[in-house]
């Protein structure tokens, strides 16, 4: 991988990270240590201060070979062809394997469909994974069956040209018809589990639209122009208007007992990475969500 830098006056990582985005901070560093990235041909330290015009190149590790097991899992493939799969993730099903869910994933479930013909870009666990949900958010996902594909749709997601419309039922009743928030998000100080709103995170945009009010809750249309963790769910909590059973920012307690946030993927468009043909694809809202909407239409 090779590339000019366009800002100077930051630390060797950092400078990387921000136009590299895919790479974690974790990996430049150990990547830097390992002398595999070097400035102008030559290796440089972490602590190197950039220039604007510096050539970086980074030695490419191999893919980790792919050590998981497929597994049977039921799929609702929304879209699939030789390069891409795109599928409508259930909520409860985690997407790669981690501490606490060893299988069982949806990245066991696109092994076992794909036979093993995964992009692995991501690594041994996660072959294919080119963006996230969240395990208790449901909808839209995009999984690259090679690293052509991975690689252009991960240029597609740092340019920001893929478009994500989320739907969600929040508590309380929004009196605007639409707004945006714009507030940085990073890593909580009081809670490492948590992200939280911060002045040293990462900028973070949402757009929301009311499509419904139902007293004390709010069905919203949600776009984002960012892709942080826990973007839109930090997002509604810090303006008081936390998602429905959303365990982690707000005390989950709700009169339908769900548990897990009420928050959906509805929709993608994006590019297909090799056709470049435009692609729009929608999920219909979960069951329960849809009897949940029922049972609030009832109270009107």
């Amino acid at each position: 991988m090779e590339f000019t830098i366009k800002i100077g006056g930051e630390r060797l990582d950092k400078a990387i990270k921000n136009q590299e985005t895919e790479i974690s901070r974790t990996r430049l560093q150990k990547l830097i240590k390992e002398e595999k990235v070097k400035v102008n041909g030559k290796i440089e330290k972490n602590s190197y201060i950039v220039k604007i015009g510096d050539k970086i190149s980074i030695e490419e590790e191999e893919p980790e070979e792919i050590e998981l097991e497929p597994q049977e899992i039921p799929l609702d493939i929304i879209y699939e062809d030789n390069d891409i799969i795109v599928i409508n993730k259930p909520k409860g099903l985690v997407v790669h394997p981690g501490n606490g869910n060893p299988d069982h994933t949806l990245v066991n479930a696109v092994m076992a469909r794909c036979k093993g013909s995964l992009s692995g870009i991501g690594g041994k666990i996660r072959p294919g994974i080119v963006h996230r949900l969240d395990k208790d958010t449901s909808g839209l996902i995009i999984v690259a069956k090679n690293d052509k594909a991975h690689i252009g749709l991960s240029e597609q997601l740092k340019n920001k040209e893929i478009k994500k419309t989320y739907i969600a039922l929040v508590r309380g009743n929004i009196q605007e018809n639409e707004a945006t928030i714009q507030m940085p998000i990073g890593r909580s100080t009081k809670d490492r589990k948590k992200m939280a709103v911060t002045k040293k995170g990462k900028e973070a945009i949402t757009h929301f639209k009311v499509l419904k009010r139902y007293g004390k809750y709010t069905l919203l249309e949600v776009k984002i122009e960012t892709g942080r963790t826990h973007q839109i769910r930090v997002h509604m909590a810090e303006i008081g208007h936390p998602v429905v059973g959303d365990m982690v920012y707000s005390n989950g307690k709700n009169e339908f007992g769900v548990e897990g946030q009420m928050l959906h993927a509805k929709q993608l468009e994006f590019k297909h990475p090799i056709t470049q043909k435009e692609i729009k694809l929608i999920a219909p809202l979960p069951k329960y969500f849809e009897e949940i909407l029922g049972q609030l239409e009832t109270v009107l």
